[in-house]
């Protein structure tokens, strides 16, 4: 039908020209937004509806598709229940705004600056100590903080030792760069596409922490041994017979004390209320929101500093994006691809899995994770309705895959994109074929043990 066959065509342009980076993200997935909203249900199905007997409503689409509506609603913000998110997903949108700006807030103080700092210092800086520290913190923190920002600050301190204590920060930037896309599977607010799982299948912060975080720890013991036993003779000979009495303090990285002591009363909260919300029923929007609103207050006159760095290309790529896929979503064509997954599977609940864990993983490799994931949520959620495979099995099948599978390749996920540009600024350039060599091997392994700790536990 002619409102499928654009939607399809908007889309697959969409994504060549992502894939391309010839022009900013968000600038694609608007432009492709408002096509979708003109030529898809406006055009498209006004046509099909006169030649083809269809029954769709453009307006109803697009009003659907907007879902401005949704912020009148209690639900949004206070949701005793499962609560149900069409178009687009204003919820995921609030949160990692939210989120952003109070990471700034903690960045303008110097908080992740001294976290590693003090953590180097409390292993003598000892260079093997500092690297499997640094993969163990890279994990903590991006359960919590975006892996963006986790690995621009965390590669900034380790160029930093590694000109002090004389190694190749590569292997150290690189190690970090995969236990943070690993730790960010392990939460809801971890990553970008975890955080769209989470708000349209109505998932807590528990639910991620109990499945996906469990694969994930399970997981970390085989990635720090893996790269200790890979990236050990790199740091060999480092860091001996140098004086430490001259390197920086931690104290010195804080640029503001009170603000310090601020941003961490409202990192804990956030925390607190990520980790309780399930119970207080106070929906991500919220969390994001109040989050937000208590750093702006805190800042007083270092706002505009703040909202500043808030990165608003990445909401307004998100925005876009969801358009773009509630046009696949309203003319059936998610519901196809649904189709075709449960008959090439034949009804076998394994091999279904597999194929969402591996086809997830292979084209986040590629692509960024953050639109497969939102291509795929309504996919799985068609599975579940037309086979009876349990929504939230497949949730954590697509969770693992994209999360995992963007660390195969330098292009794969953004944060590892930030690490590999830190570590060519400082004079040390990664290519395909060293990122490759020693991420790829470990990629596989993580996957393998997802499949099999998802078949061993769940099926």
């Amino acid at each position: 039908m002619v409102s499928q066959i654009l939607a399809v065509a908007i889309f697959l342009v969409m994504f060549g020209l992502i894939i391309t980076e010839r022009f900013p993200r968000q600038y694609v997935t608007l432009c492709c937004g408002a096509l979708t909203l003109l030529l898809v249900f406006g055009l498209g199905m006004q046509v099909d509806n006169h030649f083809f007997g269809k029954d769709y409503n453009g307006l109803e689409a697009i009003k659907e598709t907007l879902s401005l509506h949704t912020f009148f609603t209690k639900e949004f913000w206070y949701a005793v229940g499962e609560s149900e998110s069409k178009g687009i997903n204003w919820a995921t949108i609030l949160f990692i705004a939210g989120m952003m700006v109070m990471v700034e807030g903690m960045a303008r103080v110097g908080f992740f600056r001294w976290l590693c700092m003090c953590l180097a210092k409390a292993v003598k800086y000892k260079v093997i100590p500092i690297f499997i520290t640094f993969m163990f913190m890279s994990f903590v923190l991006a359960m919590f903080i975006d892996s963006i920002t986790v690995i621009l600050f965390l590669a900034a301190v380790t160029v930093e030792l590694s000109s002090l204590l004389k190694f190749n920060p590569v292997p150290m930037i690189l190690a970090e760069i995969f236990c943070a896309n690993l730790g960010g599977s392990a939460t809801m607010c971890g990553d970008p596409p975890n955080i769209i799982v989470g708000t349209s299948f109505g998932f807590s912060f528990a639910d991620f922490v109990v499945n996906t975080g469990v694969i994930a720890l399970v997981a970390l013991v085989f990635t720090v041994a893996y790269f200790y036993l890979s990236c050990r003779k790199f740091f060999a000979s480092s860091g001996e017979n140098i004086d430490t009495s001259r390197f920086p303090s931690p104290e010195s990285a804080i640029t503001d004390k009170k603000g310090f002591g601020v941003s961490c009363v409202i990192f804990a909260l956030a925390v607190v209320l990520l980790v309780s919300h399930a119970a207080t029923h106070l929906t991500v929007a919220t969390i994001g929101l109040g989050i937000a609103l208590i750093t702006i207050i805190a800042a007083g006159k270092h706002v505009k500093e703040i909202l500043r760095k808030v990165d608003v290309p990445t909401l307004l790529f998100f925005i876009g994006l969801f358009i773009v896929v509630c046009g696949l979503e309203q003319t059936g064509i998610l519901t196809l691809i649904a189709n075709f997954i449960g008959k090439i599977s034949g009804g076998n609940v394994y091999l279904m899995i597999a194929i969402i864990i591996w086809v997830s993983a292979i084209a986040s490799a590629f692509i960024d994770n953050i639109p497969f994931a939102a291509t795929m949520v309504p996919v799985i959620d068609s599975l579940a309705a037309t086979t009876g495979v349990s929504l939230p099995v497949m949730a954590w099948a697509l969770s693992m895959g994209t999360d995992i599978g963007g660390s195969g390749t330098p292009i794969g996920a953004s944060a590892n994109v930030v690490g590999t540009s830190v570590a060519g600024k400082a004079g040390y350039p990664v290519g395909w074929g060293e990122y490759c060599k020693i991420s790829a091997p470990i990629t596989v392994i993580v996957l393998l043990i997802s499949t099999i700790f998802i078949f061993v536990r769940y099926l």
